[in-house]
């Protein structure tokens, strides 16, 4: 669905997935930085929003991803995963429960799957379903908490569901573009489905460990892998942050390969040119690949920084340090 905020004057269509709303208006660095101020926010609106309604839906739904959802408290956000039967990731959720209902969004293209499996497990259950996407836009901004939500409109941490008809007022703020808010994800070391997740990423890979999956809850599909490799092993892959080379006029492209200079390595997520640091990346290499090995990417060289470390599993936490906090 094409967002009516790439009419205005300047703005310049993101690349795919996202070719519906805008890369940037004019200005990426500047953009950046208001996003930063909290005077700006990003239309996210190709996400896709789905609704879950119904008495029974937090358990529901805590029996079937990995996330503790049953005692999820009104207004609290959170993330959550579906896998598959060995652990792989299917679907990232970023939800809310309103006291009524449980709203969820979604990377485009990925809801009428993640409907079509939910209403397929309701079986007796009081639960409803729904793709609400044509009502609803995602948009986002640095701190939820301050801003105050139009009448209509539900806050999942700094993502807002926007009615859309509301959306050509982008809340009263000054339009940032996806750049900027891909530049400030990379930064802040978070994967995002679809780009650092392959068909083979499993959660421990990514982080996704402690933001978006309980280690401690009962069964669901996938949770041996999970514990498995909690416990007794671990990931074959790790999530790192790139430093790239300022000199090379290009950034790398999007699942080209990552080099440790005679062998590949692994693969590129996502890359973009910060404000501040330059041109970043997120890419997933081998367990094996050592820590301060020079690497390139797709050609450029980088330089690498240790998100996921090589011995997570086995009880061995992620340090919340290494997590880059907006400043």
């Amino acid at each position: 669905m094409r967002s009516p905020l790439l009419d205005i004057p300047g703005a310049v269509a993101a690349d795919a997935p996202d070719a519906d709303v805008a890369g940037h208006y004019g200005d990426p660095f500047a953009e950046q930085r208001a996003l930063l101020a909290g005077e700006a926010m990003v239309d996210r609106s190709n996400r896709e929003v789905v609704k879950i309604s119904g008495p029974d839906r937090l358990s529901w739904l805590n029996s079937l991803t990995s996330q503790k959802l049953d005692a999820l408290k009104p207004g609290e956000a959170t993330q959550t995963l579906l896998l598959d039967a060995q652990g792989r990731v299917e679907h990232h959720l970023t939800l809310v429960d309103d006291g009524g209902a449980v709203w969820a969004h979604v990377e485009p293209g990925t809801s009428a799957e993640l409907v079509a499996f939910l209403d397929k497990m309701r079986f007796m259950l009081r639960v409803e379903v729904a793709d609400v996407t044509d009502s609803y836009a995602v948009v986002t901004v640095i701190d939820g908490t301050r801003i105050t939500p139009p009448a209509g409109a539900i806050l999942v941490g700094d993502d807002v569901l926007l009615p859309r008809e509301l959306l050509a007022g982008h809340l009263g703020m000054r339009p940032a573009g996806l750049w900027a808010h891909e530049a400030l994800r990379i930064e802040r070391h978070t994967p995002r489905l679809g780009l650092e997740t392959d068909h083979k990423t499993i959660p421990h890979e990514v982080g996704w460990i402690g933001t978006a999956v309980h280690l401690g809850k009962g069964c669901y599909k996938g949770q041996e892998t999970v514990a498995r490799v909690h416990n007794l092993g671990h990931p074959p892959r790790r999530l790192v942050f790139l430093h790239l080379d300022g000199s090379a006029d290009r950034l790398p492209g999007r699942g080209t390969p990552v080099t440790d200079g005679e062998s590949e390595v692994g693969f590129v997520g996502s890359a973009a040119r910060h404000h501040e640091l330059g041109p970043i990346a997120l890419a997933v290499v081998k367990r094996t690949v050592p820590v301060d090995a020079p690497l390139q990417a797709d050609g450029v060289a980088a330089a690498q920084e240790v998100i996921v470390p090589p011995d997570a599993g086995r009880n061995v936490q992620i340090d919340p340090a290494l997590r880059r906090r907006i400043r």
